[in-house]
């Protein structure tokens, strides 16, 4: 094919979830049905989630007295975090019109 509309429709959306057994999930419509939507949404959310993760995280550390316990878990929310902002910014990428040739 040659690299327009339809290739990146057969590739398949990267969803911002993944399979029981972790391996990635995609998608592949025209992106307007209800799935599309759905992870929309999902994104969306875990985008919020993200920013607000970093606030309560900047409020934390400039905290004198945190626990090690306290510093585990927001390690671990943080990764996680991570990890699906990561994922949105790779499936938003891959959606992207590629730039027109000269």
């Amino acid at each position: 094919m040659n690299g327009g509309t339809r290739d990146r429709a057969v590739a398949g959306r990267l969803l911002p979830w993944t399979g029981v057994d972790g391996r990635p999930c995609y998608l592949v419509s025209d992106g307007t049905g209800y799935v599309a939507r759905l992870a929309d949404e999902i994104e969306d959310v875990q985008i919020d989630m993200a920013d607000a993760l970093l606030g309560h995280a900047a409020e934390l550390l400039a905290e004198r007295r945190v626990t090690g316990e306290e510093l585990h878990y927001l390690a671990r929310r943080l990764s996680e975090s991570l990890r699906d902002v990561a994922r949105v910014a790779e499936s938003r990428g891959a959606r992207l019109a590629p730039a027109p040739r000269p």
